[in-house]
């Protein structure tokens, strides 16, 4: 069990960690089968921009019920405890329909689409329908977090990525179908996406449903048994997730109105992009001292310094060799005076991904102490230094592209991760002296 007081070795951490990287690294190829099966349609420059404004408003909704891998990891011991947690879901699935009901079938879809976003009819069109398979996806997607946060918990993290090839593998299957059916409507897109996400969902129930079933009634040392104790845990969570999801778009605006705004939003999410795809697969850093820390402290912290410097070692030869030049113009088709703004806004990002792995090490010694609270204060920061960093930038350097949203997001992760070790550091002090 990983919450014994045995010792854990490097080796079954990585066979812990690993599978879940994998797993990050298979999301990016379900996104590839969608798109370019909306790039085959009749109109895929409409089709595709419904599609991604759809997508765009999904990042908010969905982003409450992944929390509950981390909650379900973090509090889950026994079958009460995951009563409980499920208990909570079945709000947070609730709410999400509810929205995507509005969404899709009342006036509120033409206020956000159509008002908020500015789309065009025929977009907003195709973003509305867009949600007639979208409402369900976050439900689907919750239930999937709920399952592999047992899984995750029981170290059966191979699950993940068995999961997730079942997953592309039956996506892939159903885009053929619509392709030899005719694609005209990024409905289509999202029934491809819900379809998979079902897949997923129902593997990680089967696999999850074994485990629980082995877990007793009631662990003595598990205090959770209602609700209300999993949202204690849970709505810091929540408020922070809300709170930096507002972050990218604000970016986005604010460079909009530099010199050359196009270009340096197109820079911008282009760099974001290469960059999300050299991080990925070391964003379950959190798991590793969710689960360890309190156990096994030094192995968390040698396993930490093993692979904490490979994404910024990996991200500075895409940055400051010609393998970054290659990956923008062969692989991401960039070219011209866009490659370069490309390269620069790249370069903006090395001080975030140096940060990053020690952040997500931070916050996952946090959720181990159950002191989500503190993420919400730290987040808050991130957002706020985010904010501010981009308006002067912008202010004092309009000639600089895209890299002026990259260092802007590197100075709120550094604020946040000072922040939040202040913070842990004062509570536990705080917490000796009484």
């Amino acid at each position: 069990m990983p919450h014994s007081n045995e010792p854990v070795s490097l080796r079954r951490l990585l066979l812990f960690f690993i599978p879940m990287g994998i797993s990050v690294l298979l999301i990016n190829l379900s996104h590839i089968i969608i798109n370019g099966t909306l790039a085959r349609s009749d109109n895929p420059e409409i089709i595709l921009a419904g599609y991604a404004l759809a997508m765009s408003l999904l990042v908010v909704t969905e982003k409450p019920a992944v929390l509950f891998r981390q909650t379900c990891s973090a509090l889950v011991r026994d079958r009460t405890s995951f009563r409980a947690v499920r208990k909570v879901s079945f709000y947070v699935f609730g709410a999400s329909l509810a929205f995507g009901t509005l969404i899709a079938y009342t006036p509120a879809g033409h206020w956000v689409f159509g008002g908020a976003y500015g789309a065009d009819p025929i977009v907003e069109g195709e973003a509305i329908r867009a949600f007639y398979a979208l409402m369900f996806l976050s439900v689907f997607s919750g239930i999937r977090c709920l399952y592999q946060g047992v899984i995750i918990y029981k170290m059966r993290t191979r699950w993940l990525t068995i999961a997730m090839v079942f997953r592309l593998l039956g996506m892939f299957l159903l885009s053929q179908y619509f392709l030899r059916v005719g694609v005209d409507s990024a409905l289509h897109g999202t029934v491809i996406f819900v379809f998979g996400m079902m897949i997923e969902a129902g593997l990680s129930w089967w696999e999850s449903s074994k485990l629980i079933k082995q877990l007793p009634e009631k662990d003595e040392e598990c205090e959770i048994t209602e609700p209300k104790q999993v949202a204690k845990f849970y709505n810091p969570l929540l408020y922070s997730s809300l709170i930096v999801v507002w972050v990218l778009p604000i970016l986005n605006a604010l460079l909009g109105t530099t010199d050359r705004g196009t270009l340096a939003v197109a820079s911008f999410a282009v760099a974001g992009s290469l960059m999300n795809l050299v991080l990925g697969f070391f964003t379950y850093f959190h798991q590793i001292a969710l689960l360890f820390v309190k156990s096994n402290p030094a192995i968390v912290r040698k396993f930490t310094l093993m692979l904490g410097f490979i994404p910024p070692l990996l991200l500075s030869l895409m940055a400051f060799t010609p393998i970054g030049e290659w990956m923008f113009s062969h692989v991401l088709g960039v070219k011209d005076e866009l490659l370069t703004a490309c390269i620069h806004a790249l370069r903006g990002f090395l001080p975030f991904v140096l940060v990053f792995p020690w952040l997500d090490t931070l916050n996952g010694i946090v959720m181990a102490h159950g002191e989500t609270k503190l993420m919400f204060g730290s987040q808050v920061a991130n957002a706020i230094l985010t904010a501010l960093t981009i308006v002067l930038l912008v202010l004092l350097l309009p000639a600089w592209n895209g890299v002026l949203g990259s260092l802007a997001q590197s100075t709120g992760v550094i604020a946040e991760v000072l922040f939040l070790a202040w913070l842990f550091r004062r509570s536990h002090r705080t917490a000796k002296l009484t």
